[in-house]
């Protein structure tokens, strides 16, 4: 399948200049026509053999260029998605100007958990996606009454706390890679809290054994972790319920914090607390994708296989699984 993209700016109308600007890159299938404008612009159509399309939008680990998602963009969008990365640099922090996936820092107080979106870019780009409807290649070819949420570290984070029908009824599904809802205790939690979840949508976490930033920033939770896979356990565990079969715990053999990233990058973020990765990386990468692409086919596309070949997946034992778990 020929994957195209292309970029979009929008405003955050909360935001004070300059850190008012977010900039998407849109991942689509792609149909070539050989037409002048094609040939002179680069526009390709869409595949739209493909639409309806669901939207899978991409949050980025804080100072993690969504470049370093771009794999998993194409893999998705070649299962027939639309994959929206974005980078957004803005002072989420006073005087802590980073690349951020947007945390609203306000909803993660303990007065206020809970109550809203922790994804502070998450409604504007609901609004791109409005607009990407109503012109351009991906006219009339969205589904966006079904749109999926995932990410990476924090940015996983903020994806899983923001998926609930009660804030954004379009959102149907999220997954996580590398990320928990522990408490940070310098906003005034008890040591060890872990904050519960929405628990209303299917639900895919996943973390890897070999998570050196996780296992390395116990501190800011006021606690020391067993293992570096213990707050996303303990968040599959605690956050949420379960009881409908849609939610799933999904810890990789030898994976660690940056195993989603591809190319690493060593410049930013903080890889330097990272444990080193022990299975090949492209194979984490590789299963990373089928598992996350079988959970949409399941609980999103309603494909009728898709369910049960998850589950013979996840129960495989295949190298690259460390534990799995399902409610």
């Amino acid at each position: 399948m020929n994957i195209r993209a292309f970029f979009q700016a929008a405003k955050i109308e909360d935001a004070s200049s300059p850190y008012d600007t977010i900039h998407l890159k849109v991942f689509y299938p792609a149909h070539s026509s050989g037409s002048d404008r094609e040939r002179d612009l680069g526009i390709v159509p869409a595949d739209s053999r493909h639409s309806p399309f669901q939207v899978v939008i991409l949050f980025n680990g804080i100072n993690c260029g969504p470049e370093l998602y771009q794999w998993l963009a194409v893999k998705l969008s070649e299962r027939g998605l639309v994959v929206v990365t974005f980078s957004w640099i803005a002072e989420n922090l006073p005087g802590m100007v980073a690349l951020t996936p947007g945390v609203d820092m306000k909803m993660l107080a303990p007065n206020m958990y809970g109550q809203g979106p922790t994804a502070s870019a998450l409604p504007t780009l609901l609004t791109a996606l409005e607009r990407l409807q109503a012109e351009g290649v991906l006219a009339g070819l969205l589904d966006l009454q079904h749109i999926i949420l995932g990410g990476h570290s924090a940015g996983g984070r903020v994806a899983i706390e923001s998926a609930d029908s009660q804030f954004f009824p379009q959102v149907v599904a999220a997954f996580a890679y590398g990320a928990h809802t522990a408490a940070i205790v310098q906003l005034g939690y008890a040591s060890g809290t872990i904050l519960p979840l929405p628990d209303s949508l299917p639900l895919l976490l996943i973390g890897g054994t070999r998570d050196g930033v996780i296992a390395n920033s116990s501190h800011r939770y006021g606690v020391t972790w067993e293992q570096a896979t213990t707050p996303v356990r303990r968040t599959f565990q605690e956050a949420i319920a379960g009881g409908r079969n849609d939610s799933y715990l999904l810890l990789l053999e030898g994976a660690n914090h940056f195993s989603i990233a591809d190319p690493f990058d060593s410049t930013t973020g903080r890889p330097f607390l990272d444990f080193p990765a022990t299975q090949p990386e492209d194979q984490l990468r590789n299963f990373m994708t089928e598992a996350i692409g079988l959970f949409i086919d399941a609980h999103v596309r309603l494909q009728t296989t898709a369910l049960d070949t998850l589950n013979r997946l996840l129960n495989s034992t295949h190298p690259s699984i460390a534990s799995f778990e399902r409610k």
